[in-house]
């Protein structure tokens, strides 16, 4: 290029003038901020000196407002660890993080339990410590909505004015949020904490990170850092090397057996938490067995409890389980009486939360709901985000009794009134059974441990194997330390099962409940009085002016008070929910008609064919040019009205006998016109 040639500059040239990559200009110019010419006399793309001056300049600002954007951080007087105002575990972490970055810059890890003040925590943790602005990461909307409410000096949710951290803001601190196109690199230059979630910031398109210099953030906080070793969030400490990196989690291990982002400096136990009052004491409780009765492969058994317990180590048993609807209804009742129980006892509406297998899953469990009396609704990602905020909102307005999820309502959801988790699925992870038991702790009632309103209850069946979980839970929690280090490090652990593959699932397969005679409850208290870890926890607890409930209550004392209290609580026989016919009737038809579209995507999956396909109608089964879904539905009808003996759109007058025994046959039903349709498309071909 000549002289004269100047005002343009090819790609490379451009983005070493900026100091952006020649990734982010291209992008620049399919969003149309900045548009390719043709210069003169050249067949080639280049961009003009002239537009590429307010990139530049404003890319240069922000590297050199990197010091002043964090002197508050180091000038302003933050009252923090000696604010009373604060809660232990919030001001314990800014003495560890303080603490651990004066003599180190790598990487550390907060374990914090749900309710234990993490947004606070994120509020509080830069004075004092960071020299330079601080970016906050979080996995989804949810907790960047929560994380940006706190910081927000304007708002009433504002932590750093309620908590009296700060006297004066005449000099922030500013949030800037990184939401779409709403935000740009000037709002993040002006501000001492940037707000994002991971998707926003490191998406494929890239948008944000290449826009702020490597030295743009001095320190980097993590909420949920469980997930920080995933790639997107590797992109983004790669691109800040000298930050320091906090990240806060309840489950201080990983699924996928990565280690977690640096090393863990802090520990705030659950059990801590649920002396103090910051989350709900938590109990177990699993429907047991007197006798059992299933069909397994064509063979009528009958076990024990003590023979179910051998067994429930085996998946197959587990998943005939998971999907009994005799098993399924024992864990709705134990879990609506004990809602029940909390509701009359001080008024509050206390709500359930189920975890389910699969949609269908989910369907069957909301049915039984529905039949013994709780309006209920179910949640999974494939519904759209309407439907799901109609759902949500139906919850929060206290218009649901029961709400089924499929590994959804995880972190950040917030809703104090659920209370009572039931599950219907087998964990064989530990960090998706703590992530949905956290959904029942917080509390509805602040700073009062013993309220009968903050407890929660965790309900299954023995035969999921979901009380190894729970006892890996307390193990973790009350400082095993080779438990604790074997999941930080990524030990190998077992792979869930009871989850979600997107393929339509059998539910005759394998074991199929008959019959199930109930004679008593499992229950488990988290903060059992047996247990000299959970007693040296209370003794230690302060109480009023320096002194320790040890100081006041004897050991053997307290010991008492807990098994009364205890046998208290836990004195519950298992009582059957009446069901009316009616009642059964209904929840069975409404039932046949969901799992008839199961079905049908079963079948159309089996014989490899699309829904939209005429496949059935070449082979001679349906009329005219009538889709797969269509036809294979049609056939199916057919096939039910053929089984039950009545003709067509006379569903209505079927007993609750007859609607039940439908459902049961559905899934060879559907077997037998997957088999009808194959033949007859392997004839017309």
């Amino acid at each position: 290029m000549s002289d004269d040639d100047g005002d343009y500059l090819s790609i490379s040239e451009a983005s070493e003038y900026i100091g952006v990559s020649a990734q982010t200009l291209r992008r620049w110019d399919r969003d149309g901020r900045l548009t390719a010419v043709r210069r003169p006399g050249s067949g080639y793309r280049f961009y003009r000196r002239a537009d590429l001056e307010p990139f530049r300049l404003e890319y240069r600002r922000a590297a050199e407002a990197i010091t002043e954007a964090g002197e508050i951080f180091t000038t302003a007087h933050a009252n923090i660890e000696a604010n009373d105002l604060l809660r232990e575990p919030q001001r314990e972490a800014h003495r560890a993080v303080r603490e651990h970055f004066a003599t180190s810059n790598d990487p550390a890890v907060l374990v914090i339990p749900v309710g234990g003040g993490k947004t606070g925590i994120i509020s509080t943790l830069p004075f004092g410590i960071a020299q330079g602005r601080v970016l906050v990461i979080t996995p989804n909307l949810t907790i960047r909505k929560g994380v940006t409410d706190a910081l927000d000096l304007s708002s009433r949710e504002c932590f750093l004015a309620r908590t009296r951290v700060l006297s004066d803001f005449t000099a922030g601190p500013w949030t800037a949020v990184l939401d779409g196109p709403a935000a740009n690199l000037h709002d993040c230059v002006e501000s001492q904490f940037v707000v994002t979630n991971i998707q926003q910031l490191a998406s494929q398109a890239d948008r944000w990170l290449p826009q702020f210099p490597p030295n743009f953030f001095d320190m980097i906080l993590v909420d949920e850092g469980h997930h920080a070793a995933a790639a997107s969030w590797q992109k983004v400490f790669r691109r800040f090397p000298d930050a320091k990196v906090i990240s806060m989690t309840a489950t201080p291990f990983r699924s996928d057996q990565q280690p977690l982002q640096g090393e863990v400096i802090y520990r705030y136990s659950f059990a801590r938490a649920m002396v103090n009052g910051f989350i709900k004491k938590i109990w177990a409780r699993s429907v047991a067995p007197r006798e059992l009765y299933f069909t397994y492969r064509d063979d009528t058994r009958r076990h024990t409890l003590d023979e179910v317990l051998e067994l429930r180590e085996e998946q197959w048993f587990r998943r005939g389980v998971s999907l009994s609807p005799e098993c399924n209804r024992h864990i709705a009742e134990a879990s609506i009486n004990r809602c029940e129980g909390m509701r009359a006892e001080t008024g509050i509406r206390h709500q359930v939360i189920a975890a389910a297998c699969s949609v269908d899953h989910a369907r069957q469990v909301r049915a039984i709901y529905e039949e013994c009396g709780y309006r209920a609704a179910e949640i999974h990602s494939a519904m759209d985000e309407e439907e799901q905020d109609v759902v949500l909102e139906r919850l929060r307005l206290g218009q649901l009794d029961c709400i089924v999820q499929v590994q959804m309502l995880g972190e950040g959801f917030d809703h104090p009134r659920l209370s009572v988790a039931a599950i219907f699925r087998p964990f064989r992870s530990l960090a998706p059974y703590i992530q949905f038991v956290g959904r029942v702790m917080r509390v509805v009632v602040q700073g009062d441990p013993n309220h009968p309103d903050n407890q929660a209850y965790v309900v299954s069946h023995v035969g999921l194997n979901n009380e190894a979980r729970w006892a890996e839970f307390r193990e973790l929690d009350l400082d095993d330390q080779e438990l604790v280090q074997s999941w930080v490090n990524g030990d190998p652990v077992e792979e869930g099962d009871g989850g979600r593959d997107g393929h339509p699932r059998r539910f005759d397969d394998g074991l199929l409940v008959d019959d199930e005679i109930i004679s008593h409850f499992i229950d488990q208290e988290y903060l059992d009085p047996e247990d000299h870890r959970v007693l040296d926890e209370l003794l230690a607890q302060q109480i009023v002016g320096g002194l320790t409930l040890g100081d006041v209550v004897s050991r053997d004392d307290l010991q008492a008070r807990l098994r009364q209290r205890r046998d208290a609580v836990l004195n519950e026989e298992p009582a059957a929910i009446p069901v009316s016919p009616q009642r059964r009737r209904q929840a069975a038809r409404t039932r046949v008609a969901e799992r008839t579209n199961s079905v049908v995507a079963r079948i159309l999956s089996d014989l490899g064919i699309g829904r939209a396909g005429r496949d059935v109608a070449r082979a001679g089964l349906a009329r005219g040019a009538m889709a797969n879904v269509q036809a294979v539905t049609q056939l199916l009808q057919r096939e039910i009205n053929s089984f039950l003996g009545v003709p067509s759109r006379s569903r209505g007058t079927l007993t609750a006998d007859q609607t039940a025994a439908a459902l049961a046959e559905l899934d060879d039903l559907g077997d037998a016109v997957r088999d009808r349709i194959r033949q007859a498309m392997r004839g017309a071909s």
